[in-house]
């Protein structure tokens, strides 16, 4: 199975950088199965059914999120009944939405993919590590329920996310992070042959601090407010950012992992 797994998309500038290079994505890694992150796309907070309705358009299968899901209010309902657009699974019990999906693809192939979210430096959740277990406790890799397994760990610290690599390597297909918006350099496969990258990055506009603008990110830092509230850098050109990765129809295991960064600021892989 071929995967392409996007970052953060962040505001409008994101959203246009996601539609504009999705075709190249098509072309250049001929993908079975498109998910984004889209924790952020509304104007950095959040994500509304309109927005990601615009994502199902354009042709991405599952959306996963993070800590701001609830940011846009009008999501509750709809994730109550759309289930390609995830939250993390390690929410308490009775949270709208869910955590996981097993999704057929146009292929008839299964792809489960997860949403969990980490604890260090962020919200206080139940134990993602407990949690994953129980996931993947009934549900292993290559069974009839599942050709490949993508789990979206969204954390700050690398090193929560590292040690949930190793702790599913082997399990799962590919183990990839979100949340920081900063496309680290360790893209590569496990020693028992899961996939992983600490963080795929952001979709947005990489002349930004993490997607918003210096002027209301500085003030946090320099002068110690939050005044003025901080505003998504639009108008720009944006990077899309992401990991490409394929597994063996077999094993369910990968057999390559490459980066995606399409668009000004950052190195390029277009090919």
């Amino acid at each position: 199975m071929r995967i392409v797994f996007l970052g953060d998309v962040f505001g409008k500038t994101g959203r246009q950088a996601l539609s504009r290079e999705l075709p190249q994505i098509r072309r250049q890694y001929k993908p079975d199965a498109i998910i984004v992150n889209g924790e952020n796309a509304a104007h950095g907070m959040g994500i509304t059914t309109n927005i990601a309705k615009e994502f199902f358009a354009l042709g991405v299968d599952v959306i996963t999120t993070g800590n701001h899901i609830w940011d846009q209010r009008e999501i509750i309902p709809y994730l109550e009944k759309e289930a390609r657009v995830l939250r993390p699974i390690n929410f308490p019990e009775g949270a709208p939405g869910n955590g996981v999906i097993d999704y057929r693809l146009a292929n008839g192939q299964i792809i489960r993919v997860v949403n969990v979210m980490a604890r260090l430096f962020m919200d206080a959740l139940d134990d993602p590590f407990a949690a994953m277990n129980a996931v993947l406790k009934d549900n292993p890799l290559r069974t009839k329920n599942a050709h490949a397994v993508v789990v979206d760990v969204h954390g700050e610290a690398t090193s929560e996310k590292m040690v949930m690599g190793m702790m599913l390597d082997g399990r799962v297909s590919f183990v990839v992070g979100t949340h920081t918006h900063i496309p680290t350099a360790d893209t590569r496969i496990l020693e028992k042959g899961t996939a992983y990258q600490t963080d795929a990055g952001m979709c947005g506009d990489y002349n930004s601090v993490i997607g918003v603008t210096y002027e209301t990110a500085a003030p946090r830092f320099i002068k110690k407010y939050a005044n003025p509230r901080m505003a998504p850098q639009d108008g720009g050109v944006g990077t899309v950012c992401g990991t490409f990765v394929e597994t063996d129809d077999k094993t369910g295991l990968a057999v390559k992992a490459e980066p995606i960064r399409l668009g000004p600021e950052l190195i390029e892989t277009r090919k």
